[in-house]
């Protein structure tokens, strides 16, 4: 994932903009998530709502989360 950039619509050095990415197996009826890797985080966003909140997540939370999707805890 990429690291932070300083955004080209900022009119201060006080910006900073990420890549976020959407899963290639997305489903496509608006249920993603997209991440963004950051120095030291990985920022989570909801594809329906990308100026809403954010989730930043250190390295063992990332883990944790992706380890508990693979077991298939966030399946409804």
């Amino acid at each position: 994932m990429s690291g932070w950039r300083r955004s080209s619509t900022c009119e201060s050095n006080a910006c900073v903009e990420v890549t976020w990415r959407k899963a290639s197996r997305s489903a496509g009826n608006g249920a993603c998530v997209e991440v963004a890797g950051t120095q030291g985080a990985v920022l989570v966003r909801d594809s329906k709502d990308p100026d809403g909140p954010r989730l930043a997540l250190g390295a063992a939370q990332w883990s944790a989360f992706l380890a508990g999707v693979k077991d298939g805890q966030f399946d409804s």
